[in-house]
């Protein structure tokens, strides 16, 4: 995967991307430093995301290339997000690395878009966006979605608890991770929801 030249985009980035983004990498870094000293497993070359070699663009770039030319809302990166939480949490062996970050990237935000958007671009545009043929962004698709067991209801309670999560750590820029966050359970979301008001969420979405 080769990031390819596009003329500059005068749209601007919302927080939301640039806080996931900057979570993400951070993520990666930790991981990436655990498999170079053994304290990780080496990434299983056989599987659906992993990629042969490190890809050029960064994650930030990647998911702000994404925004500029997917046009999508913000709100499809929070729910991108929960995807990748939801993966995680169902399968605890996979870790996101420089390998497969990008893959696992393009697939969630495809996922959402298709979920939460009326009228969206088709798999061979994403396809092109990515970086990867149409081909792998069809099996990347469906290898997604049977790993999230089709989970992609987001409750409203949901949503604006990981929104609280990702709002938090724009303001606190906390410390490197060694994963993402923990998976929140419904009952859960319901508490998380009372502590912070729908308008300063939708400044940090950029809606």
């Amino acid at each position: 995967m080769e990031e390819e030249e596009v003329e500059e985009d005068s749209q601007a980035v919302p927080s939301m991307v640039l806080v996931l983004s900057s979570l993400l990498e951070r993520v990666v870094e930790r991981n990436d430093a655990a498999v170079a000293v053994g304290l990780r497993p080496l990434p299983d070359r056989t599987a659906a995301f992993h990629s042969v070699r490190k890809p050029d663009i960064s994650a930030r770039c990647y998911l702000e290339r994404i925004f500029r030319y997917a046009n999508c809302s913000p709100s499809c990166y929070a729910v991108a997000y929960i995807y990748l939480l939801r993966f995680l949490h169902r399968h605890p062996a996979v870790a996101l690395h420089s390998l497969n970050l990008h893959r696992f990237l393009i697939a969630a935000v495809l996922a959402a878009v298709k979920f939460t958007e009326d009228i969206h671009y088709n798999n061979a545009y994403f396809a092109k966006l990515g970086g990867i043929s149409l081909i792998e962004m069809n099996y990347l698709e469906v290898d997604f979605l049977f790993g999230l067991g089709f989970e992609l209801n987001v409750t409203p309670a949901t949503f604006s608890s990981y929104c609280s999560i990702l709002q938090r750590e724009f303001y606190l820029e906390s410390p490197p991770l060694s994963k993402l966050h923990c998976y929140i359970t419904e009952e859960e979301s319901n508490c998380c929801q009372q502590k912070h008001s729908a308008s300063s969420q939708q400044v940090f979405l950029g809606i």
